[in-house]
C-alpha cells in the first residue's frame, strides 16, 4: 500500500479552530471552522473561489448522530452568509477548493452530487439536502480529474473527524487498500436466530449489509454498571431500528445497510441482544477475530 502525506496547518495554533488540510501533490484544499470562527474564514481567498462544502451539525436524532448538508457555489462565501442567516443546525463548516482555482461551476455541481450520492450509500449521517440533484455530464477527461478528487477526499476528510462519505464500498472501489485485507467474520446463534457477517474495514469494524440479527435488545442488568451499559446497548439497537438501519421483519430482523462499530463486542451485543466477547464470538475460517488481530504479534 502506498502511504500518504497529509499537511494540516492549525491556522490559529489550536486544535478547535481554523484550520487547513492538504495532500502532497493534490490540487485540492480543505479549510474547516467552527460556525464561530466563519467571520475569520470569510476573510481569507479560499472564500472567493469556486468549490464545495460541508455544513456539519451534532444531532442526536440523526443517523451517526450527525447532520449534514452538501453544496456548492460560485462564491463559497456569499453561500456560507446566507447559509448562516437561513440554517441554525450546523456548528461546523468544511470548505473545498483547489489550489490552482482550477473548478468551474459544472465541476463542483459534478462533485456536490457524487458527494451526495457517497453520504447516502455510506448512511452515517441525516442529510438535510432537500434534493439530490443529478450528476451533470462533464467531458471524459474531467471526470476523471474530478473522481480522482474524490477519491483524495475520501482519504483526508475521516483524518478531520468527518466521515459522512466514508464506506467499505468507496474504500473497495478507490485507491485505498489495507495492507492486510480483514477476513469476512461470521456470528451465528442458532438460538437466537442470529447470522451475521462483518469485516474490519478502516479500522471500523463494520457489520456487513444483510446480516440477520435480533429484532429487539433483550439484555439485563444486575449490578449498576450494567445495567447502564445494557441501557446504551439497548438505546443504540432501537435508533439503528428508528434509522432503517436495522429492519425488524416479524421475528427477526436484517441488516439493511453496513453499521460501523468501535468494537466487535459492540458489534456483537448489538447482533445478539446480550454481551458479547466479539473477541472471542466473531470467527473466521482462520479462526477468532482475536487471533487475526494479533496475527503479526510475536
Amino acid at each position: 500500500m502506498s502511504g500518504k502525506q497529509i499537511k494540516l496547518f492549525l491556522v490559529d495554533g489550536t486544535p478547535g479552530g481554523l484550520s487547513t488540510a492538504e495532500i502532497t501533490n493534490w490540487t485540492g484544499h480543505i479549510l474547516t471552522a467552527p460556525r464561530s470562527d466563519v467571520g475569520e474564514l470569510l476573510r481569507r481567498p479560499e472564500a472567493s473561489r469556486t468549490g464545495v462544502y460541508f455544513l456539519l451539525g451534532d444531532d442526536e436524532s440523526a443517523v451517526g448522530d450527525v447532520r449534514c448538508y452538501v453544496g456548492e457555489a460560485d462564491v463559497i462565501g456569499d453561500r456560507l452568509k446566507y447559509h448562516l442567516r437561513e440554517k441554525d443546525f450546523w456548528d461546523r463548516v468544511a470548505v473545498v477548493t483547489s489550489k490552482d482555482t482550477n473548478l468551474t461551476k459544472s465541476h463542483v455541481r459534478y462533485l456536490e452530487s457524487r458527494l451526495i450520492s457517497l453520504a447516502q450509500q455510506a448512511g452515517r449521517s441525516t442529510l438535510d439536502n432537500g434534493t439530490a440533484p443529478a450528476t451533470p455530464p462533464l467531458p471524459e477527461a474531467d471526470e476523471s480529474d474530478m473522481d480522482y478528487f474524490l477519491q483524495q477526499l475520501q482519504i483526508v476528510l475521516p483524518v478531520l473527524n468527518i466521515n459522512v462519505i466514508r464506506s467499505r464500498q468507496a474504500h473497495e472501489s478507490s485507491e485505498i487498500s489495507p495492507a492486510t485485507p480483514s477476513p469476512i467474520f461470521e456470528l451465528v446463534s442458532q438460538r437466537a436466530g442470529v447470522r451475521a457477517t462483518a469485516q474490519q474495514v478502516d479500522g471500523e469494524f463494520t457489520v456487513l449489509e444483510g446480516s440477520v440479527v435480533v429484532p429487539q435488545w433483550r439484555g439485563k442488568g444486575i449490578a449498576e454498571s450494567t445495567i447502564k451499559a445494557y441501557a446504551a446497548y439497548r438505546a443504540q439497537h432501537e435508533k439503528l431500528v428508528a434509522n432503517g438501519a436495522i429492519l425488524v421483519e416479524g421475528a427477526s430482523a436484517r441488516v439493511a445497510r453496513d453499521i460501523p462499530f468501535p468494537s466487535p463486542s459492540t458489534a456483537g451485543a448489538i447482533c445478539l441482544g446480550r454481551a458479547c466477547n466479539g473477541r472471542v464470538e466473531w470467527v473466521s475460517a482462520a479462526g477468532t477475530f482475536g487471533a487475526w488481530e494479533s496475527r503479526d504479534v510475536s
